[in-house]
């Protein structure tokens, strides 16, 4: 019969997150009740979303407990089902966290066709962080034709899909990330019209020089000074999608924001966004980014690690900007 592993939270962290914040618990397979599923789970998703459920301040949903197998989306396949919607072999994404095997209530599965698309993408630019992208873009950003779209962390899970939608989407698609590679990427490989490497310590001026005519929307993943650096070039009645803070998430003293006058100034509509709220709409996104990506419109890289006892040092390296495209551990 084989072992369960699973990493719990052994202590919340102060400041940067450590490898030994966790906890590696082998344990018995758990078996499933009644309308539920078993998952042996291959693949795991690492996102920037985790470093806020590592604390005890209130946020949008509760954060992890000490003891408690630490939260994650994972794709599997389903080994045994008490549930009338699933049958062994189906593959499935699930919150079961950071685990290699777990069972869940049917009702949160969601069962994709690993035939028309890598499993991995269903945790990607087909999953979470892929309909991130869509909603955000298209609900709260709405880019008309010609307009600018800047995104931070451009060659990452989000980021990646909002520059190539603004570009299906007839606008122009401008990139922040971090160093030569990263932006080489982004414009050579996913069609981006430029990327600024916000390492080389010029920002604003390298980033208003390919935005001659101003940034319409700006699709926010990091915060702190790339954002007040990008408000000063923002237009006047601009949008701003707060998606992602990065860069504050490990933070004892955050940034803060010193450009709010622009927001006054130009009108501009700032509105954060959590995925969920759109959970109805989910098939939507779902239906047109598989489409895209089947029309080769839409290209997607992944950093993958290794083995689950690799989950906490792929987070920690994710936090620092490390990953290059979306981080996954590849569980079997």
């Amino acid at each position: 019969m084989p072992t369960n592993k699973s990493w719990t939270l052994a202590k919340y962290p102060e400041g940067w997150v450590r490898e030994d914040d966790f906890k590696l618990v082998e344990a018995p397979v758990p078996q499933p009740k009644d309308g539920e599923v078993l998952i042996r789970n291959l693949w795991l998703s690492l996102d920037p979303y985790m470093r806020g459920r590592l604390s005890q301040q209130k946020s949008y949903v509760k954060g992890v407990e000490i003891g408690e197998v630490m939260t994650g989306e994972t794709a599997g396949e389903v080994v045994e089902s008490k549930h009338p919607k699933f049958v062994p072999g189906d593959t499935v994404t699930t919150p079961t966290g950071w685990q290699l095997y777990g069972c869940a209530k049917g009702e949160l599965l969601t069962k994709v066709d690993a035939t028309r698309a890598p499993l991995s993408y269903f945790l990607g630019c087909l999953g979470m962080p892929g309909r991130t992208a869509y909603f955000g873009l298209k609900d709260i950003g709405a880019p008309k034709p010609g307009e600018t779209v800047v995104v931070s962390a451009a060659s990452g899970a989000v980021g990646s899909v909002v520059g190539q939608l603004a570009k299906v989407w007839g606008g122009r698609a401008v990139g922040i990330a971090g160093g030569a590679q990263k932006c080489a990427y982004v414009v050579n490989e996913l069609g981006f019209d430029a990327c600024i490497d916000y390492k080389a310590g010029n920002l604003y001026r390298d980033l208003k020089e390919v935005c001659p005519k101003g940034v319409d929307v700006y699709f926010e993943n990091v915060g702190g000074e790339t954002l007040d650096t990008v408000l000063k070039l923002m237009n006047f009645r601009g949008r701003v999608v707060v998606c992602g803070l990065i860069s504050e998430y490990n933070a004892t003293d955050p940034y803060g924001v010193k450009m709010f006058r622009a927001i006054l100034v130009n009108r501009l509509k700032v509105q954060g966004m959590i995925v969920f709220d759109w959970l109805e709409r989910y098939p939507e996104a779902n239906r047109a980014l598989l489409d895209l990506v089947a029309a080769g419109k839409l290209k997607y890289r992944e950093s993958v690690l290794q083995g689950i006892e690799s989950a906490p040092r792929g987070l920690i390296g994710l936090l620092k900007g490390e990953n290059f495209g979306k981080q996954l551990v590849k569980l079997a």
